[in-house]
């Protein structure tokens, strides 16, 4: 598995955006990855030193849409600590279009 294989993309919320307090950025990951080739990819695609990383299965939530029920699927997800002198901009600049009309 290569490294862009194993990061799919960031996670955009109100808790991975409060982690970047904390030097933590979230990513989604394929589902086989395990914490190793986390912490390569992310060193090896943005240059950076990774401290810690962990892993969670993100578990399915039942959804209705009128009689028809069923579930969203299950995704694997991973928070990773950088160390304190890095930082990865791709959630740096993140502002809200229009906060300023």
């Amino acid at each position: 598995m290569n490294s862009r294989s194993v990061l799919i993309r960031p996670v955009i919320s109100e808790k991975s955006y409060s982690l970047l307090a904390a030097n933590k950025y979230t990513f989604r990951i394929h589902p086989d990855a395990n914490k190793t080739q986390v912490r390569q990819a992310v060193e090896e695609i943005f240059g950076v030193r990774v401290l810690d990383v962990r892993t969670v299965t993100v578990k399915p939530k039942p959804k209705r849409r009128g009689f028809s029920s069923g579930k969203t699927r299950h995704w694997k997800k991973a928070i990773v600590e950088l160390h304190a002198e890095d930082s990865i901009e791709l959630f740096e600049g993140q502002e809200t279009e229009g906060a300023e009309a």
